[in-house]
């Protein structure tokens, strides 16, 4: 008796073991928190659209388990050294950018496909990670006042050129010297003979063209002005300018000790075209909205 006594209580010992780590997956399929639970630290720049982006994947995280604390609004000057530093874990960058800027790389020419490889070759050297990159791309670009576009026919930036005499162009400063801004766009396309060419601050830009004081002026392509049906980004139908495509910059420790962000951010990613952003982004500076709300409201719909 006392043997069967014995080979029961094992019996019962082993059947709860099994249950409990039957249970115990189902239990914990959405608790991706490391056993150290450390806080993942997501930064982002200082103008909407980098806000955004960081909430939504502050939010997604969270959702999923995470520990996370947000760091708004770092200067676009600083952010690089800032994640290098260990002062943030990830923030939302850009392939053209760290291309172009941090690696000091040719990029004209070059496929988006190119630049993002350039980007993370680059990052690698600097024992950091670039995921998958958005097809959102946030590149330089003109907006053009869609009823002005209408009237003389004007799609793409060649167009343009042809017809850049009835075109008042609300210029910016830099704009007009920089490499990839005037100077280089009459290499590739030919001179722009606007039929005025005034400068202005650049944050009245829409302004002057709500006003009909102006008719065209430097825009980034996910502007959320261009998600009004007032204005549009002109095709740059030569390709001029290199693609700034959303991509997610991310310590490779943070990766290390947190490897479930990885198919998380990328899964958001995905769904953050250049339409999606222009979106978003007119929530917030054509809307009013915070962008707190933005991306709590992006979550529920899309996560």
């Amino acid at each position: 008796m006392n043997k069967k006594k014995t080979w029961s209580i094992v019996g019962l010992i082993v059947i709860a073991l099994i249950v409990v780590i039957a249970i115990w997956p189902k239990d914990q399929k959405n608790k991706q928190v490391t056993s150290k639970g450390t806080t993942i630290t997501i930064g982002s720049k200082n103008f909407s659209e980098s806000k955004i982006i960081m909430q939504i994947w502050a939010d997604a995280l969270k959702k999923d388990g995470y520990k996370v604390k947000t760091k708004p609004n770092i200067s676009s000057s600083v952010v690089y050294q800032a994640i290098k530093s260990g002062q943030v874990d990830l923030y939302p960058e850009y392939t053209g950018t760290i291309a172009m800027t941090y690696l000091k790389e040719h990029i004209v020419g070059k496929d988006a496909k190119d630049i993002a490889t350039i980007a993370r070759k680059g990052m690698q050297k600097q024992n950091l990670t670039t995921l998958d990159y958005a097809p959102g791309n946030d590149a330089q670009g003109i907006a053009i006042r869609t009823s002005v576009a209408k009237k003389y026919g004007i799609k793409n930036i060649s167009d343009l050129q042809k017809k850049a005499d009835k075109i008042r162009f609300a210029s910016q400063g830099e704009f007009d010297k920089r490499e990839d801004g005037i100077p280089g766009l009459e290499k590739v396309y030919g001179k722009f003979n606007f039929k005025s060419h005034k400068v202005y601050d650049p944050s009245l830009k829409y302004q002057i063209l709500a006003k009909g004081e102006g008719d065209l002026t430097p825009a980034s392509t996910t502007e959320g002005q261009l998600a009004t049906g007032k204005y549009f980004a002109l095709t740059d139908n030569k390709h001029f300018w290199p693609a700034y495509n959303l991509v997610p910059l991310v310590r490779n420790s943070t990766l290390k000790s947190n490897p479930g962000i990885k198919k998380i951010l990328n899964k958001i990613d995905r769904k953050l075209t250049t339409a999606e952003l222009r979106k978003l982004n007119k929530k917030v500076d054509v809307d009013g909205q915070s962008y707190q709300k933005v991306a709590q409201n992006w979550i529920n719909q899309n996560y």
